[in-house]
């Protein structure tokens, strides 16, 4: 089943990804980096793998100068609740102008999550480009 567990840590979970993508989209720092654990680990295909919260608020915030107005969407696909830990599938649609075109890029989140004084967080997020839409008219 693509959903298991309490509907509570569900809702919650889904409550952790909708926070992150709000915050991608107020491009807000803070409010994105209190979704991750300090012992974080960020994949990005193509581009590496960053551990710890430093590396990856620090990386996330150069990355976000280059996309202004950015409109980030995220929706989960799957959810296992496992006590105190979770997987989650997600994907993603990143919607942003460059070189005068809208541009759209789709992927997919693997996602390790924990839940710690009653709060779920990132422990990892592993990101895989699905597809990129150079200009949609």
């Amino acid at each position: 089943m693509a959903f298991s567990g309490p509907l509570e840590d569900r809702l919650a979970l889904r409550d952790l990804l909708d926070s992150y993508a709000d915050a991608v989209c107020r491009n807000d720092g803070a409010d994105w980096a209190a979704t991750w654990v300090e012992a974080c680990r960020w994949d990005l295909a193509g581009f590496g793998e960053l551990v710890g919260k430093s590396a990856v608020v620090e990386t996330w915030t150069a990355a976000m100068r280059g996309f202004p107005g950015l409109v980030f969407q995220a929706w989960p696909g799957a959810m296992t609740v496992a006590g105190d830990t979770a997987t989650m599938r997600s994907y993603t649609c990143e919607t942003y102008w460059r070189d005068g075109e809208m541009r759209r890029d789709f992927g997919e989140y693997a996602d390790q999550c924990a839940k710690i004084d009653g709060r779920w967080y990132f422990v990892s997020r592993q990101f895989r480009s699905s597809r990129r839409s150079e200009s949609d008219t």
